[in-house]
């Protein structure tokens, strides 16, 4: 296995595929995501536009919907939820599929929805995004990072570190593992972020230029969740283009 670290959308390469792809967005996307499968979800279906959210889901009966919509932090007008994990309650979503845009996250699973297997993780199942990498072995690993606006992100950064170091704890020969799976030198630089900042992942998420943004809109209690790491054993998993489904923690 051979993994790769992306920052941005804009720097995951567009000639090639890998076997795999992990979309990443901490704050909010894919922990959203993940919450919403755990909680009963039907599926989660991405969206890069709010227009084509918009269309698509009046295909699907009122009761069966939930419309999620971010720009910027708040939600969109029109929608039913923003993108705070925390509304992604079983009350909620239960049954229902989301339909979901947002700022960076949707816009990052498109630009990879070609991959042979492609998932989305967050902190918060961080342990089902590396029981699936190590029962499956796939050769080769993009972790792309959504970013903010094209811009590097401390959060999705630290949490490609932690899936990293949480495969490297399962080499039998753990001093060259790092070695052998960087196919990048941004695997090095997430793990050491992940190694310094692992016991003050809120602290690091209150550092990040996003989460000060959450801040201000008075959002602390969704980077408290955000910083939670392995409290979800399921896997949001592309069961099409843009569609995700819930896989759980059992292979």
């Amino acid at each position: 296995m051979k993994v790769s670290v992306f920052h941005t959308p804009e720097l995951v390469p567009s000639e090639q595929i890998p076997d795999c792809a992990i979309v990443i967005d901490v704050l909010r996307a894919t922990t959203t995501m993940a919450t919403a499968l755990a909680a009963g979800a039907e599926a989660v279906q991405a969206f890069s536009s709010i227009d084509e959210l918009m269309r698509v889901s009046e295909q699907w009966p009122s009761d069966k919907r939930l419309r999620a919509g971010e720009r910027g932090g708040s939600k969109v007008p029109g929608c039913d939820l923003g993108n705070s994990p925390l509304d992604c309650t079983a009350e909620v979503v239960q049954g229902r599929r989301l339909f979901i845009s947002t700022t960076n996250g949707t816009r990052c699973l498109e630009r990879v929805q070609g991959a042979g297997t492609v998932l989305a993780a967050a902190l918060v199942n961080r342990s089902t995004v590396v029981q699936y990498l190590l029962e499956h072995q796939p050769e080769t690993v993009w972790i792309a990072g959504s970013g903010w606006e094209g811009s590097f992100s401390l959060e999705d950064t630290v949490c490609a570190g932690a899936i990293i170091h949480s495969l490297i704890s399962h080499f039998p020969h753990q001093a060259d593992a790092l070695d052998k799976l960087a196919a990048n030198d941004e695997v090095i630089g997430a793990a050491a972020l992940y190694t310094q900042w692992q016991n003050h992942l809120l602290e690091l998420l209150q550092f990040a230029s996003h989460g000060k943004r959450l801040l201000r809109l008075g959002c602390y209690a969704d980077l408290e969740y955000c910083a939670q790491t392995d409290v979800l054993d399921i896997l949001p998993f592309q069961k099409e283009p843009g569609l995700l489904i819930a896989h759980y923690g059992n292979g």
